[in-house]
């Protein structure tokens, strides 16, 4: 077994969601790789598009990690492993410090890494200091690396904004990190289900390097190799894991990706090939016929931006079709189930014609329509997950399973789970690792 291994790291956060963590986040990673360290980043809590930029940024895989979703003993093992070999860590936090059972937190109170905390200071002076006061003593033993004012209107809102930290007599200072001005030019665009994906900006990367130079201005960005070193953490060697039965052994699985679907772990791909499964991709996008498979993943995404051109997409359609028709299974989650109902209403109101493998109609909303951690129970073992949408569906068929909130059943009615001859579809995003033995029945033949 491999012994403790100590690594730099760091967890940035903020007191609320949309004071630029993940830009934060980006450029320190960027920053220090392409100085030619060798940076690891982790993004915590159920997210698919913060860790697109993250993985840019460092020009490797990025992993989901959460006390509950991924599991305490998931979470030691990866960042035990990044620790082997890289010159940084970087975890970005999820919503705000605090926010959520288990919290980005509780996070680095149970691992030990320090919080750094990005405000957006745009508009405040001296209520800075009460703010980064109140998160670094809110919690009694969370692990602190200072503080970095965000989106500041020049030098001398930054000097105010220094000043600040000082606090009341006798308490001691936050460190100060630096500040980071008002920039359009490393602003990352937003829209309804949170950043745009880095994959659909030609100028992502010239945003992450500007970024990137405006952190290196701060005392944060002018960290080398060796200040880096007040941030190391020792990282415990994880538990042997109990291996993976090959349930899906011989198996073929056809996963769409593309841009309309591409909410996909790298980890629920890893758990699938663990099951023995071999994995080939396909684009309904492009109407690219249908692989031949033992079964279909359909992920989430964002059919509603292309549903004229997935509307026409026949060739796909019709593969698919014959798919079912043969009695082989397809998991649909969120966009990959929004695809298979009869219409699909965009958020402009208009109505296009989807794939009709399942009776009823999707519409999107202007409000969030289901957001939180959920779990799903089946005969096989609990899966645990998320949901997180805009649309609504409106069908006849029967739910054949419910999710429950990771909050208790009191919290929420959890997510529908159908199931129509061989097509299981629901708004449910699962995490595959929580349990191979309950993601391998998502892709057998049977009744859930």
């Amino acid at each position: 077994m491999n012994a403790a291994k100590a690594c730099p790291a760091i967890l940035i956060a903020a007191p609320a969601s949309g004071q630029g963590k993940t830009t934060v986040s980006a450029a320190l990673a960027r920053l220090h790789a392409r100085a030619g360290r060798r940076v690891r980043a982790f993004k915590c809590g159920p997210d698919f598009l913060d860790p697109m930029w993250l993985e840019l940024a460092t020009g490797q895989p990025v992993h989901n990690i959460d006390l509950w979703m991924t599991g305490e003993a998931d979470v030691r093992a990866r960042l035990h492993a990044a620790a082997q070999d890289a010159d940084l860590i970087i975890v970005e936090g999820v919503m705000g410090l605090f926010d959520g059972e288990p919290s980005a937190a509780d996070l680095a109170r149970r691992f030990g890494l320090p919080v750094l905390a990005v405000i957006d200071a745009s508009a405040m002076a001296g209520t800075f200091g009460a703010l980064a006061f109140g998160l670094q003593h809110y919690r009694p033993g969370l692990p602190w690396a200072g503080v970095l004012a965000n989106r500041v209107a020049g030098d001398r809102h930054a000097r105010m904004l220094e000043e600040a930290l000082a606090g009341e007599e006798g308490q001691g200072p936050s460190p100060w990190l630096g500040a980071v001005m008002r920039d359009a030019a490393f602003a990352l665009p937003e829209r309804h289900l949170g950043l745009t994906m880095a994959s659909e900006l030609s100028d992502a990367m010239a945003r992450l390097d500007a970024a990137a130079d405006a952190l290196a201005a701060t005392p944060l960005g002018q960290l080398d190799a060796a200040g880096l070193q007040r941030w190391a953490v020792s990282f415990d060697a994880p538990l042997h894991a109990a291996p993976v039965a090959p349930l899906l052994a011989g198996k073929t699985v056809v996963v769409a990706r593309d841009a309309a679907f591409c909410f996909i772990y790298q980890s629920n791909l890893d758990t699938l090939e663990a099951l023995g499964a071999r994995l080939v991709f396909f684009s309904p996008l492009a109407n690219d016929p249908m692989p031949d498979g033992d079964a279909v993943w359909l992920p989430g995404g964002y059919p509603e931006l292309h549903a004229p051109a997935l509307s026409a997409a026949s060739r796909t359609q019709a593969g698919l079709l014959a798919h079912v028709q043969a009695a082989r299974p397809v998991w649909a989650e969120c966009g990959g189930m929004m695809l298979l109902f009869e219409e699909l209403v965009d958020a402009q109101g208009e109505p296009h014609a989807m794939w009709g493998l399942l009776p009823g109609r999707v519409s999107m909303q202007k409000r969030l329509a289901g957001l939180g951690p959920q779990q799903l129970t089946l005969g096989a073992g609990a899966l645990r997950g998320h949901t997180f949408h805009y649309s609504r569906c409106e069908t006849a068929l029967e739910p054949v399973a419910q999710t429950v909130s990771a909050r208790g059943a009191t919290a929420g009615s959890g997510e529908a789970v159908y199931q129509l001859g061989a097509v299981r579809a629901s708004y449910f995003h699962a995490w595959m690792a929580s349990c191979p033995q309950a993601t391998a029945a998502l892709f057998l033949p049977g009744v859930l």
